[in-house]
């Protein structure tokens, strides 16, 4: 029987169904965690929740082993999502995002073990890895135990096209900073006081924002503070992010936005509370590297022609990469993620788990 065979479509579809029916939003994902532990023990996965509060399962097999990781958690609105399925297509009814980024990923998991477990067949010992908080920071890829993986390479599936492999992504930089500036009363005294709002606005008028080149980006995403019109506003708050494919721009550029604000707060004599909020490193592999190569025989073996990209998106492959363990993206089929018209079609869900099941099968890996 190939591959094709093996993938229980509608066990899959009604897989996730359910995963869509959990609300998971960041910091939020103890109810589908649960309901994760209880899947992957029925599937004869060995699990448990790290420190960190990842569901991790380990599947042992014969060769060397392999990480496959999905993320729990989703971004908003989540409340009540009701999934339509409609010439085998899957969306939300239009008041809410769907959730296949990533519960289509956690699906195809699921149903690669299922298949090839119902049917005895020899796999590859498989670390199954399920994130909480990857929206919010890469935070449950930051809490793994490194020195407890033993996976020799990993795929991370956290992307569109179930034929692509993210081979690069950026190095990225966020900045919390707070101007101080001086209250007092807009109409009798505005000489005594010290605008937050207008040093902070001095300096991003300053920064050069959006495309910096064809690898780096830059912008500035919160911009906060006063209360009354009648007040000389004392406190602004920024955030800002900078992201490049090179490291030295990505700094370079952090570090001119950085300059900006110092130099409008030296101007007025206000005071700036600076902080880098988060970081993650960036990766680039080319196509004979271990992850690129052997992720890409797979799909070919399952009858996908493979497709090479960089992304400008941190995923949990960037942490991956920074703990030792070599790791790409892969493409689940889900379409407008974050959109309130995601959605995913369940044959592209069908041949990303047949490139799994090629996966977890292929001795040589």
């Amino acid at each position: 029987m190939t591959e094709e065979g093996l993938v229980n479509e509608k066990r899959l579809l009604d897989t996730f169904l359910s995963l869509v029916s959990i609300e998971s939003p960041s910091g939020q994902e103890d109810e589908i965690a649960r309901y994760l532990l209880n899947r992957l023990e029925e599937l004869g996965v060995k699990a448990n929740r790290d420190r960190a509060g990842n569901v991790i399962g380990r599947w042992p097999g014969k060769g060397a082993p392999v990480a496959l990781l999905a993320h729990m958690d989703t971004v908003r609105p989540v409340r009540g999502i009701k999934p339509v399925v409609e010439d085998g297509v899957v969306r939300s009814d239009g008041t809410t995002i769907l959730g296949a980024d990533d519960k289509s990923a956690i699906a195809e998991i699921l149903e690669m073990v299922a298949a090839v477990g119902e049917r005895g067949i020899a796999h590859i010992p498989l670390e199954i890895i399920f994130t909480v908080g990857e929206e919010t920071g890469l935070r449950g890829a930051n809490g793994l135990d490194g020195g407890s993986l033993r996976a020799r390479w990993g795929v991370v599936l956290d992307d569109e096209l179930e034929n692509q492999i993210v081979t690069s992504a950026p190095y990225h930089v966020l900045m919390h900073a707070k101007v101080h500036g001086k209250p007092a009363h807009a109409g009798l005294s505005p000489e005594e006081g010290i605008s937050a709002i207008q040093v902070a606005a001095e300096a991003v008028s300053a920064m050069k924002l959006g495309r910096i080149d064809e690898e780096t980006t830059a912008n500035v995403g919160y911009f906060h503070g006063g209360e009354a019109t009648n007040v000389v506003t004392p406190l602004v708050e920024l955030r800002w992010e900078t992201r490049s494919h090179d490291e030295a721009k990505v700094q370079a550029q952090n570090a001119d936005m950085v300059r900006a604000l110092e130099e409008a707060v030296d101007r007025h004599g206000a005071e700036l509370e600076l902080n880098l909020a988060y970081s993650h490193e960036g990766y680039r592999w080319s196509a004979d590297d271990l992850p690129v190569k052997r992720l890409a025989s797979a799909m070919r073996a399952a009858g996908l022609k493979p497709i090479l990209a960089g992304s400008m998106g941190g995923t949990d492959a960037n942490v991956l990469n920074v703990k030792g363990i070599p790791a790409v993206v892969m493409g689940t089929g889900m379409r407008k993620p974050h959109a309130m018209d995601e959605h995913i079609a369940v044959a592209d869900m069908v041949r990303a788990t047949r490139v799994l099941v090629v996966l977890a099968t292929d001795g040589d890996n």
